[in-house]
């Protein structure tokens, strides 16, 4: 479960972002120990998504030493808002995310992840903005003790119209663990949970006050024993 305020710097009328709160549930059931599927839905946009995960290498040591892991993730997300335009077909609804995700664990409490990603839009606004956006992203992790960590992670846009228009995604957060859930604290300029929305679109200055104030809470369940 995924929620995500306003920003703080809309003032007391709006309960400094909280009156503006918009929130996504998502499912993820792990097929394979490699291989992950999920559903989620944002009240943002009354956005439906869907994603496939698949590891395709592990970091490990030894003989067949493999430095990095590598997850490759593709997404489909489809807006369910009623169109102002009678003209405008269900596939303009659509948008897809491909991303690589190359992770490496330095030590036991430092964790950094490199992400290249491509968001291809069915349908934009203007001839000049772009269907094709591409962006890498950085996360790094910095446990702090066993259950409390420090994150942040950042977008950059690949120089075009879409970077000349948006702004890149910058998020710091802090992860709590406890029994058996993981409570997610972050400040973030984008105000989008998907990666269709907070890639492509983030408009906030991050340094200029346009912060939201989110937090997640994720549960894992184990439905059949190895």
């Amino acid at each position: 479960m995924q929620h995500r305020f306003g920003t703080l710097n809309s003032g007391a009328y709006n309960f400094f972002g909280l009156d503006q709160a918009v929130l996504r549930l998502s499912f993820e059931y792990g097929l394979t120990d490699r291989l992950a599927l999920g559903v989620g839905r944002s009240s943002q946009e009354k956005t439906f998504d869907g994603f496939v995960k698949y590891k395709a290498l592990r970091q490990s040591t030894g003989t067949h030493a493999m430095p990095v892991s590598l997850t490759l993730l593709a997404t489909s997300a489809l807006t369910s808002l009623k169109f102002a335009e009678p003209e405008r077909t269900d596939k303009t609804r659509l948008t897809y995310t491909y991303q690589a995700l190359i992770a490496r664990k330095f030590s036991s409490s430092l964790s950094v992840q490199l992400m290249p990603t491509l968001v291809h839009r069915n349908f934009v606004d203007t001839k000049r903005d772009q269907n094709d956006v591409y962006a890498l992203g950085a996360a790094v992790r910095q446990k702090l003790t066993k259950r409390l960590a420090l994150t942040a992670d950042y977008f950059y846009l690949l120089p075009g119209s879409t970077a000349d228009a948006m702004r890149n995604a910058l998020g710091v957060g802090v992860d709590i663990e406890t029994g058996g859930h993981v409570f997610q604290l972050h400040f973030t300029n984008a105000q989008g949970m998907q990666e269709s929305l907070f890639v492509p679109r983030t408009t906030g200055n991050f340094f200029d006050g346009d912060i939201y104030f989110g937090f997640n809470v994720s549960r894992a369940f184990t439905v059949k024993s190895r």
